[in-house]
């Protein structure tokens, strides 16, 4: 490949990453139906051809920014296997998921109102990947149950249960900031973080990890 060639997918990406970044944005504030291509193509900062031209409509570029929100979530939990401590393993899932929802909240809140409203913008692909996906995290934590490394649970409410605490912090930011007085800043999540493993990694019997006591 070329030093030209290689600009230009440098550049490619960057705008990619720039559409993204400003679709999550619109989104979050106005849903589906209310955002407007030109509005996203103008927080982004390019022609609206542009847009286009990477993600051919506004279901696919919505679509996009579903998938890009699934992997950033799974992907803290992706390589988890059989030989791994069930306790560093899901505390470091549990941390992540809460640095996400501090430091991306609008992907959280895309998701949620995208759920809520019956998952309409949700491709049969993007489903059969989201569902392989749990059925290979399930295994592993059956299998760690089998080997008696953690108490007997369901795994699939373990994930419901984690993904419902951690996305609570972004989807209810009003309630919570309203409820203690100020929105909650780095430190309130590093508190609020080490509570929920806590919580979630002893009622499974595992004892917290060192780093997060």
């Amino acid at each position: 490949m070329s030093s030209n060639d290689k600009s230009t997918v440098r550049i490619g990406e960057q705008n990619r990453q720039k559409i993204l970044a400003a679709a999550e944005q619109e989104f979050a504030l106005h849903g589906f139906k209310g955002t407007a291509v030109q509005a996203i193509a103008e927080s982004a900062g390019l022609p609206k051809t542009n847009v286009l031209y990477y993600f051919k409509s506004k279901q696919k570029l919505y679509q996009a920014v579903l998938d890009d929100i699934v992997q950033l979530w799974d992907s803290g939990f992706d390589q988890a296997s059989f030989e791994d401590d069930p306790a560093e393993m899901l505390a470091a899932y549990i941390a992540q998921k809460m640095m996400l929802s501090r430091t991306r909240p609008q992907a959280s809140k895309i998701f949620a109102m995208e759920i809520i409203n019956g998952a309409p913008n949700l491709d049969q692909f993007f489903a059969e990947q989201h569902r392989h996906w749990m059925q290979g995290r399930i295994e592993v934590i059956q299998q760690w149950i089998k080997q008696g490394l953690m108490a007997k649970t369901d795994p699939t409410y373990l994930l419901f249960t984690i993904w419902a605490c951690s996305q609570h912090y972004a989807d209810f930011s009003a309630q919570i900031s309203g409820l203690k007085g100020h929105a909650m800043d780095k430190q309130d999540f590093d508190q609020a973080t080490g509570n929920l493993i806590k919580l979630i990694l002893t009622g499974c019997g595992l004892t917290v990890p060192a780093q997060y006591q």
